[in-house]
């Protein structure tokens, strides 16, 4: 029998020399892996990922439930991902299979299945040579984009990472759909909503992945969202309702729809919309956010339009409904920093004091754990000591916290405004107040510091429009 020189190498070394979840660096506290399952489920359950899509989630789904210590589930849902393969491309499947048997090959070696381990890198090495690369440091297409789709749905962490795996598959096979897609999704939920409509990459990109598949409706919403932004509002229409024509049942079109009409003043529409799509997907913590995000946009109006006087029972069941739906958001995922602040903004509101307070201190632990949208927990605390708790001091003490993270920030702008009515109206009262003068140059001198760097999906999807009325 020839000796090959890999023959030498160790098991785990060849391990760690494959592409695939075990080796990409996923810090898994980085995620929730129990929203993360259930986002995978849906998307099978839903068969919103068909062919490539459906061998992608299985294998994600896989890895998951091995982190969450289910190695035999992992291993069904890999043996499924290999099934689809083979179901929906044939003799071609294996360099579709790159990831499914890297994962294969670690799982089984976790199990102490050491001769299945050594099979699975055989029918990686074989499908190396099978199908080479342009150079031994380049890797397939299809593993840059499921590595994208991986980084993507992971964690909002990896998003800028997953940007460039999209586009390094794209570089390869400029005209597949699903890495103009992915790529599309990426730079949306990365690039600043500062960008001129010229030159947007995420317009240009959505423009061109829906010109390889007009047949897209999740980024046909996406494209009228972002068209909105830039006030190109008959655009927008025709794609949004377009979109909701093409796919109406489909979850993900619906989100998209839903936070239009919602912008756009239609809110007991989005309402409706949102609960169509919580019927087939209860479990989505993304879609009962949104909902409580609609009703405190009616109870907000109320305020700004001077309604709320003399209809205080409406106030309170808005207040109801959002505290119920944010309940629901925060229980189906661990963490979820905007819903938690929304949740303990609501208790105050809802004179539950300490219930809010707890729920703040809540927050700004996990937000600092995770390095996760710290400011608008600061710019919240600091509303909710001002109007709730009727301190100033803590309220001004939090306002400059947030604002130290950045000013060029919609939570920088609201905490600079508010910094400058609380010095203003003392010095209206007494204009030597040396601390209020001492606000205002803070608040200057924040104005030419370097700016805050947010680029949380769902800091960029929902905090844009977010305006809170505590008063």
């Amino acid at each position: 029998m020839k000796h090959s020189p890999s023959d030498d190498i160790p098991l785990e070394t060849k391990l760690q020399q494959l592409e695939c979840h075990f080796t990409w660096d996923l810090a898994k506290e980085s995620a929730d892996l129990s929203d993360l399952q259930t986002r995978l489920e849906d998307q099978i359950e839903l068969d919103l990922g068909k062919k490539a899509g459906a061998i992608r989630s299985y294998c994600f789904l896989a890895y998951v439930r091995y982190l969450q210590g289910f190695l035999d589930d992992a291993l069904t849902n890999l043996l499924k991902s290999e099934e689809k393969g083979r179901e929906y491309h044939g003799d071609d499947c294996e360099r579709f299979l790159i990831i499914t048997y890297g994962n294969l090959a670690w799982l089984h070696y976790h199990r102490g299945s050491y001769s299945q381990c050594e099979s699975y890198l055989e029918k990686l090495v074989g499908i190396k040579e099978k199908f080479p690369t342009a150079s031994p440091t380049e890797l397939h297409p299809e593993v840059y984009g499921q590595k994208g789709w991986t980084y993507l749905k992971f964690a909002h962490k990896y998003r800028h990472i997953a940007k460039q795996c999209f586009k390094k598959a794209l570089e390869q096979e400029p005209d597949e759909s699903e890495w103009n897609a992915g790529y599309g999704i990426a730079l949306h939920r990365t690039e600043s909503k500062k960008t001129r409509l010229e030159d947007s990459q995420v317009v240009k990109q959505l423009r061109r992945a829906l010109d390889i598949n007009p047949g897209d409706a999740v980024l046909m919403a996406l494209l009228g969202l972002r068209l909105k932004m830039f006030k190109k509002h008959n655009e927008a229409k025709r794609l949004i309702e377009e979109a909701l024509e093409m796919d109406p049942s489909n979850p993900h079109v619906i989100r998209y729809v839903a936070k239009y009409f919602r912008q756009s003043g239609s809110v007991d529409h989005s309402i409706a919309l949102l609960n169509t799509a919580v019927e087939r997907t209860p479990n989505s913590s993304f879609l009962h956010h949104q909902i409580a995000l609609c009703y405190r946009k009616k109870k907000d109006d109320l305020f700004r339009t001077g309604g709320a006087r003399g209809k205080e029972r409406e106030v309170r069941q808005l207040i109801a409904q959002c505290i119920h739906h944010l309940q629901l958001a925060t229980t189906l995922k661990s963490n979820f920093i905007l819903a938690m602040t929304d949740l303990a903004l609501h208790y105050g509101q809802n004179k539950e004091i300490a219930r809010a307070e707890e729920m703040f201190q809540e927050t700004f632990k996990a937000a600092k754990e995770n390095h996760d949208n710290v400011q608008i927990v600061h710019h919240y605390y600091g509303e909710f000591q001002q109007y709730q708790k009727k301190s100033e001091t803590l309220a001004i003490k939090h306002y400059k916290e947030c604002l130290t993270l950045g000013h060029d920030t919609v939570e920088g702008k609201q905490s600079a405004r508010s910094l400058k009515k609380i010095a203003e109206k003392r010095l209206a009262r007494y204009p030597r107040d040396r601390e209020a003068l001492g606000i205002l140059e803070f608040v200057q001198r924040a104005k030419v510091a370097k700016p805050f760097d947010a680029n949380n999906d769902e800091y960029l999807s929902t905090l844009f429009d977010q305006q809170l009325s505590l008063k």
